[in-house]
């Protein structure tokens, strides 16, 4: 966990009063950070005690005070008190770090144009494109996503598994970001992070929201789908907080939204801002749609037209998957608005544009095969990506891929139905099975999938590097393996340990055990 070091501010300067339902302690100490994991506490710091799914931060309260922890921030009543520490009850500590994170920071998010992208799918590459226009642009931007962070400089990887981190991160990197002159801040808005539950996004003031569409995900943590679009909405509620983006332009605030979507409609009428749209079906007829048509996927990336006004221009981007032609139109959209230009004049610019680590990569090592990683693990996301690969690969479609543990149950089966139907063979195995038992999870997701024959069209293989092998070994001339479910992670969390993981790693090496296998059966012959 990064930590902060650069502010130096009095508690009382930060801390809203109106958020404290009991104070202990008289002192008004100096604090040097905010943490919520007690083994990131330093000396001067602020420590939030959060309530979690399998353990309660009120536990650390005496670890974070032995690390130096000068406040704490807590929910219920505690047993005993460390002299010289000050400790502040409120009604829910995960609620409070937004506004104290926000406020400690100086409010960064009022000094930056800030771009929210949200969906269930294409989050992080939206993200990921609308940086690098803005940079191909000439603009100074930073982002945050699920795959990697940049706070002005050098681009640099995730270490968590959330989308969109707490708070006390999220104000902390938009602060470096602003003391580092970034102009633009992108950031991958997950619904988690929307929810008022966690409020991680709260108190971020918003210039711009992004739509990418919206599926069946995440029901154990928001109920009903119809929860999930409205934690999801938030962000473009969040617009009518002010009316001009940020940065001396006189360029409204505004929304983009897929209009090929069912949600579309009501995403726009969640803000009073200016609503854009993309789309990529011919029946669309929205004004104001930026179209592509005519599109044609190959394995480097994907030639289309685009339509603005009615007159067709070509286009290409070098990103594998014809789903990310959306992807690069939301972002054509939102550089567009922001520079207050046409669409036309960056059209240049695509080609120039590079994919997301873990999103449909190729690994090559020298194989008659081809082998593609990618993050896909909805039913939406399996359906966007099967298809188009199917009508592309001559060979076979050998998919590997699992589903993670204590998430959405039903998707699980749906899932199995998905790959079935597009796959010659599919091969399940871990994700993150958390504390679920990794083979149960995995029947759940072969239950989808009755007609392939196990042992021959179906093979549950928990071992994820064990399963990799598998796959590989069976892959013919001309095949598709492709590895879904792990992208850019770089672990495996089971119930009493985190493995270390890297997906594309993996796969390479196991591609050149494979050729050495090979080879010296070939030598033997």
């Amino acid at each position: 966990m990064l930590t902060f070091h650069s502010m130096r501010k009095k508690l009382s300067t930060f801390v809203n009063p109106e958020l404290i339902l009991e104070r202990r302690g008289d002192a008004d100490p100096e604090i040097t950070g905010l943490a919520y994991d007690s083994r990131s506490v330093e000396p001067g710091f602020l420590f939030f005690a959060l309530p979690g799914l399998h353990a309660d931060g009120a536990r650390f309260i005496p670890q974070a005070v032995s690390r130096g922890a000068r406040a704490i921030i807590h929910e219920g009543v505690l047993d005993g008190f460390a002299p010289g520490v000050t400790y502040l009850r409120v009604e829910s500590a995960r609620f409070a770090m937004s506004p104290v994170a926000a406020a400690f920071h100086d409010h960064p998010s009022r000094q930056l144009a800030v771009i929210g992208v949200t969906g269930t799918e294409g989050k992080s590459t939206t993200v990921s494109l609308i940086f690098q226009l803005l940079r191909l642009a000439g603009k100074k931007a930073g982002f945050i996503s699920t795959v990697e962070f940049c706070s002005g400089g050098e681009v640099i990887p995730n270490p968590e598994h959330q989308t969109t981190p707490e708070a006390v991160t999220i104000h902390r990197r938009l602060a470096e970001m602003r003391d580092e002159g970034v102009e633009y801040a992108v950031l991958e808005s997950s619904s988690h992070g929307l929810s008022e539950r966690t409020n991680r996004l709260g108190d971020v003031l918003f210039d711009v929201g992004v739509m990418t569409n919206v599926t069946h995900e995440h029901l154990e943590f928001h109920g009903t789908h119809e929860k999930y679009k409205s934690d999801k909405a938030n962000l473009f509620r969040a617009l009518d907080r002010h009316d001009h983006v940020k940065g001396g332009r006189s360029v409204p605030s505004f929304g983009v939204v897929n209009e090929d979507d069912s949600a579309a409609p009501y995403f726009r009428s969640a803000t009073r801002k200016p609503v854009y749209a993309f789309s990529t079906s011919p029946s669309a007829d929205s004004k104001g749609t930026l179209y592509a048509r005519n599109i044609r996927v190959d394995e480097g990336g994907a030639d289309f037209e685009l339509y603005r006004r009615g007159i067709p221009l070509p286009a290409r981007i070098n990103l594998p998957g014809s789903f990310n032609v959306k992807n690069a139109l939301a972002a054509l959209i939102v550089v567009a608005r922001l520079l207050d230009a046409e669409e036309e004049k960056l059209l240049p610019l695509l080609e120039r544009l590079t994919p997301v680590r873990g999103r449909m990569t190729p690994v090559r090592e020298g194989q008659d095969f081809e082998v593609l990683v990618d993050y896909a693990h909805t039913p939406s996301s399996f359906r966007e990506i099967f298809p188009p690969l199917r009508n592309r690969v001559q060979g076979r479609i050998i998919s590997l891929f699992g589903s993670g543990g204590e998430r959405d149950t039903l998707k699980r089966p749906e899932q199995g139905r998905i790959a079935a139907d597009y796959s010659d063979v599919v091969i399940l195995a871990d994700e993150d099975p958390r504390g679920e038992d990794p083979m149960e999870l995995l029947e759940e997701i072969a239950a989808g999938c009755p007609e392939l024959a196990r042992g021959n069209e179906l093979f549950l293989i928990p071992d994820r590097r064990a399963a990799i092998r598998k796959a590989f070994a069976l892959a013919q001339p001309g095949d598709l393996v492709l590895l879904l479910g792990k992208g850019h992670e770089n672990s495996i969390i089971y119930r009493d340990r985190t493995e270390s993981y890297d997906e594309i790693a993996e796969a390479a090496k196991a591609l050149k055990e494979l050729a050495g296998v090979r080879g010296g059966a070939k030598g033997k012959a």
